[in-house]
């Protein structure tokens, strides 16, 4: 072997796609990101997200875990808790006292939330206060159309379902933003502290109504309005969750369609892609190991909460998962299972902008079109918050991607104090499984537009379907 081969055997490069394109893989490509875009058309919350996930999985045979006293191999189930998140899975040959496969994704994204007393008239126009749920950029969303999102849950026990600013015929909302030819005083401001959150107020009406005794008429208007279409009173408003998210539908972007722009892909993305896996391998026969999926909430928010990464759901589902198919499941056979398990913290991580240098270390990120990214650790700084995969299983991992011709690159968040974040990856590895953090690099991360690759879409979907089935 002369030095030219042997240096190429023995160093390291990730591969792009042009590397392997063929007509078949751009095919098999766009094909599947003509799915993945209609997911995140029409699952912009959690609570869609959810019910997206659920209806898939009922129409390939999935049914609710509850329902079955007993689980063998073979058998598909569910368990959603509060309609905000959910988990399946497919029962295997092995008993799943030696562990399960786990594909891990969050389905909420950053959004604007309305506050509980949110409706107020100022100078003759209807406002909603909101409070900004995750990390953003307050800039991004002013000046912009949003639409409304949520349930409201009246005390009669009804529950009304909202979706305004989707449809072509409908209104959207919008936060006003300052006309740059007054905004001298804003603009030498530091841009954390240029737009105040507290005003983050969606304009929702100016149409006056009633006679003189009514004080706010246009407030008066909006609260009609409200009654006559979805029955509802301002009280209401303090048991709703009503999200405000950008009205734009999910777009190919560029002249050659290579990309997807949309809302929501951190980390709808990995989500979907973990769901599609799922369902596509629970329809290829009975596994050897029982392999589970689950889509959390608030993981933008710390996985805090009852529907959360860190709450118990997890683990009541894998108990039930094991009383039902293996006769019993106490606090010890539970720890014993969890120490077998093997998980993907399926999440997305940043690609190198090449309009953002000075925060990357190209030696160590991610590039859009060299596929999956594969992040040993996340966290900050030191490392802090960070679960860090140990080196064993990282060769697992790779040794499934390789075996599968998933094309995949490894990647850190940025240089070491740059700043840094965090997954559910920390949550998993507490409960005393093997994970690490793996799915799809985007532009724009937490913006109204973010931006992905098809082929690295694909590339995850590949990735996770051949762990499912992984031994």
């Amino acid at each position: 072997m002369d030095d030219k081969n042997l240096y190429e055997a023995l160093s390291y490069a990730p591969k792009h796609v042009n590397d392997i394109m063929t007509e078949a893989l751009k095919e098999a490509a766009f094909a599947y990101c003509e799915g993945y875009k209609h997911f995140l058309d029409v699952g912009k919350t959690e609570r869609e997200a959810a019910a997206q996930a659920l209806a898939q999985a009922q129409a390939a045979g999935f049914v609710c875990v509850s329902d079955k006293d007993t689980l063998s191999a073979g058998d598909k189930v569910y368990a959603l808790n509060r309609g905000k998140a959910i988990a399946f899975a497919v029962i295997g040959r092995d008993s799943i006292l030696n562990g399960i496969n786990l594909v891990g994704a969050h389905i909420d994204s950053p959004r604007l939330d309305l506050k509980q007393r949110p409706l107020f008239e100022e100078e003759s126009m209807a406002w909603l206060k909101t409070h900004y749920y995750g990390g953003i950029k307050k800039y991004h969303w002013t000046a912009t159309p949003l639409a409304m999102h949520g349930v409201i849950c009246r005390t009669d026990g009804k529950t009304v379902h909202i979706c305004v600013g989707e449809d072509e015929s409908d209104p959207v909302f919008t936060i006003t933003d300052l006309l740059p030819h007054l905004s001298q005083e804003q603009m030498q401001k530091q841009l954390s502290a240029a737009f105040n959150a507290e005003n983050f107020h969606i304009l929702c009406g100016s149409l006056p109504m009633g006679g003189e005794d009514i004080k706010e008429k246009v407030k008066f208007g909006v609260l009609s309005l409200l009654k006559d279409k979805y029955q509802i009173t301002e009280e209401d408003f303090t048991s709703a969750e009503i999200e405000l998210v950008p009205a734009a539908k999910a777009r190919d972007v560029g002249f050659d369609r290579s990309m997807i722009g949309a809302y929501g892909q951190d980390d709808r993305v990995c989500a979907y892609a973990a769901l599609k896996a799922f369902i596509d391998a629970s329809g290829e026969g009975v596994p050897d190991r029982t392999y589970i999926c689950v889509l959390v909430d608030k993981e933008e928010i710390g996985s805090m909460g009852n529907t959360g990464m860190r709450s118990r759901f997890f683990e009541l589902f894998l108990s039930e998962l094991a009383a039902k198919s293996a006769g019993a499941c106490d606090f010890l056979t539970l720890n014993q299972i969890l120490s077998k398990s093997k998980c993907l913290s399926a999440d997305v991580g940043a690609a190198f902008d090449p309009h953002f240098p000075e925060v990357s270390d190209k030696k160590n990120f991610a590039f859009c079109g060299c596929g999956i990214l594969v992040t040993k650790y996340t966290g900050s700084r030191g490392k802090a918050d960070s679960s860090d995969a140990n080196a064993e299983f990282v060769a697992e991992v790779r040794a499934i991607f390789n075996k599968n011709d998933v094309l995949w690159q490894t990647g850190e968040l940025g240089k070491v104090d740059a700043g840094g974040g965090g997954t559910i990856a920390q949550y998993v590895a507490n409960l005393g499984v093997d994970v690490i953090d793996c799915g799809t690099p985007l532009l724009s991360m937490h913006s109204p537009f973010e931006i992905a690759n098809k082929f690295d879409a694909y590339m995850t979907y590949k990735a996770y379907h051949a762990f499912y089935l992984s031994k």
